[in-house]
Order: structure tokens, then sequence, then C-alpha cells
């Protein structure tokens, strides 16, 4: 039983706030990219790399990533708590679960690695 609902010591609140701030970055960064579509008649590589090349656009996009990061972090391991546990696996649920984790984190650090890399031309 939940006694301190506002506490963000890993009852569930925190994950639930970090799913609907990253939700919201992710829905305003596909609002932008949208309008800059929709707004640029006459798109061509060179105006679309001046949008992405424009410091407020790496921010904007670096913290799309990083909220897409935290997004997929959650619910994949949400997925691997609910469904890869005893009553299926047996006794080496916990290993699987382990390695279920350590590929998901390795996924996810390769992909926050590569954008940052193309966003801000490491």
């Amino acid at each position: 039983m939940v006694t301190n609902a506002t506490s963000l010591t890993r009852s569930g609140l925190s994950d639930f706030i970090i799913q609907r701030v990253s939700a919201l970055i992710l829905g305003l960064y596909t609002i932008c990219i949208t309008g800059f579509l929709l707004l640029t008649p006459d798109l061509d590589y060179a105006t679309w790399v001046a949008f992405h090349g424009g410091t407020w656009m790496q921010l904007f996009s670096t913290l799309a990533v990083l909220a897409l990061a935290a997004h997929a972090w959650i619910g994949m391991w949400t997925v691997g708590t609910d469904y890869i546990r005893e009553h299926y696996f047996g006794q080496r649920a916990t290993v699987f679960r382990s390695i279920y984790m350590v590929i998901c984190a390795g996924v996810l650090f390769v992909f926050v690695a590569w954008s940052l890399q193309i966003f801000w031309r490491l």
C-alpha cells in the first residue's frame, strides 16, 4: 500500500511523471517538426540542415532523444518485470531478466550516443 503518494521513491509515481513529461516533450517535438514541414513548401537539403543546425533545434532534438530514451526505458523495464518472471521462466527468470535489461540499456545507450554524435557533429 502506498502511504505517501508524493514521494518519488520508486513508488511508481516517478515513473508516471517521467512517462507523462517525456510524452509531452515528444509531442511538442513532433508538432515542431510537422509544422516546419508544412510551412516550408520549398524544402531542400540545405534548408533542412539549416533548420537542424541552429543551437535551439540541436538542444530541442537532444531533449527529445533523452525523453524518448527515458520513456522507452520505463516501458522496457515494465515489460521485463511484468513478463520475465518465475511464473513463465522458472528459476532462471532473474538471469533472463538481467540479460534483457542489460541489452535494453545497451541499445538505449547506443541510440543516445549516436543521436548526440549526429546532432552535435561529434
